[in-house]
């Protein structure tokens, strides 16, 4: 298949109003561009249908170098809606292209999950829970969307929604919520199988409040983890830490009850 390109206002501007295009700028004496240019390939294939591959040589087109400010090559730059969303410079390995993707690409179901949060505000769930189980299925790459998605089931199927989240890495967006899901999903795990936890005169406050916390009783399992935290700031891993941090994360920042019992919490850290 061929990505060179032949007329660059249709293949690239016009084009990237319908899809994504990724430009490489790029010419035959670079090493990097040689090295670059197969990765970026082997890419466009894999992510067919997504966004599209065009290659510019800039021996062949140096005004079109000049009018995007190319200054060194390999430089890849993505265009969305006909301008420049982002770039970057130089020869990278799959792996930090498909990172640079995940950040930069526009979300294709961004309209739907925006329907999916008001759903979720309104607590018509079982239509908000139906709308993001089509976006996971039509695109398993949406960590928006497969976030919200465990948020909804992680009390309900924590197994399954540590499953959604499993990959949300450092470097997303969703990281945080992602970790608070995953928190909650070996909370129930440890909930189940009691017999794990070390013998402790503390470990009976610490698994009832874990139950409060299946029963979204968030204020008592607060109470509980920080009675915990002062007494026994280690047992289970550091577990009543991570419960709070994830309990603060699941409601939100601004949520009131994270509001009543961050000062609390700060204060049995220390």
């Amino acid at each position: 298949m061929s990505y060179d390109m032949t007329d660059f206002e249709q293949d690239v501007i016009e084009q990237s109003k319908t899809v994504p295009v990724l430009v490489d700028f790029w010419a035959a004496w670079c090493g990097p561009c040689r090295v670059l240019g197969p990765v970026l390939e082997r890419l466009a294939e894999q992510h067919s249908g997504e966004w599209r591959l065009v290659k510019v040589d800039t021996e062949k087109y140096p005004e079109l170098s000049t009018r995007y400010g190319v200054r060194s090559i390999p430089n890849v730059k993505l265009f969305v809606d006909g301008k420049v969303a982002d770039e970057f410079t130089g020869a990278q390995p799959d792996y930090a292209i498909e990172q640079w993707l995940k950040r930069s690409l526009p979300e294709k179901h961004a309209a739907t999950i925006q329907r999916a949060e008001q759903l979720i505000e309104e607590q018509k769930t079982e239509e908000a829970q139906a709308l993001l189980e089509y976006i996971v299925a039509d695109s398993p790459q949406s960590e928006h969307a497969r976030v919200l998605l465990a948020h909804m089931l992680v009390f309900s199927a924590p197994v399954r929604a540590a499953e959604l989240v499993r990959e949300v890495l450092a470097d997303s967006p969703w990281f945080h919520k992602a970790e608070a899901i995953r928190t909650f999903a070996h909370l129930a795990e440890t909930a189940g199988h009691p017999e794990t936890l070390a013998d402790h005169p503390i470990k009976e406050r610490y698994l009832n409040a874990v139950r409060a916390l299946e029963q979204l009783d968030f204020d008592t399992a607060l109470e509980g983890f920080i009675e915990v935290l002062r007494e026994h700031r280690y047992y289970d891993d550091d577990g009543s830490r991570k419960a709070c941090i994830a309990i603060f994360k699941y409601l939100g920042e601004d949520h009131e009850t994270t509001c009543k019992y961050r000062r609390t919490f700060d204060s049995a850290l220390y």
